[in-house]
């Protein structure tokens, strides 16, 4: 399915200026692409000194996973809670972004079930990767592990 989605914060369980994501590009049942502007360094809430640490960008990784997941469940459905229990194979590019940056955030879905899911995501800020890397979220309402 490939549309533009910009009710972002509908999807997320976040708000305000943790909203990250401003839209889906292209989604379908295993992939989602998102574009994201940083704005200002010094005044995202991750910043820090007029920086964006290069793992923050983690973040927008994960919440292209929750949009995913929110998508899947289908309109009207509220954002799942979830906890990010596990990031691993993180590869970082850079240290920080040291300027305002438009990203785009590609995640896929590579394995879960009820009570989590596991992702692979890319941020990659003019065609460069930035960040890539693993993410597991447990449904801590389910109680068990993936």
């Amino acid at each position: 399915m490939s549309e533009r989605l910009t009710d972002i914060e509908s999807l997320v369980p976040h708000a305000g200026d943790m909203v990250l994501l401003g839209e889906v590009v292209d989604h379908d049942e295993t992939r989602i692409t998102c574009r994201a502007e940083t704005g200002r360094l010094d005044a995202h809430p991750l910043g820090r000194k007029g920086r964006l640490p290069a793992t923050a960008l983690a973040e927008y990784g994960a919440q292209a996973m929750a949009v995913h997941g929110s998508l899947l469940a289908g309109a009207g459905a509220p954002p799942r809670a979830g906890r990010l229990v596990a990031l691993g194979e993180l590869q970082l590019a850079v240290a920080a972004l040291e300027e305002p940056a438009e990203l785009t955030v590609h995640a896929e879905r590579i394995g879960g079930s009820a009570v989590g899911e596991v992702y692979e995501f890319r941020v990659l800020g003019l065609a460069t990767q930035l960040a890539r890397g693993r993410a597991t979220v447990m449904f801590p309402e389910t109680g068990a592990a993936a």
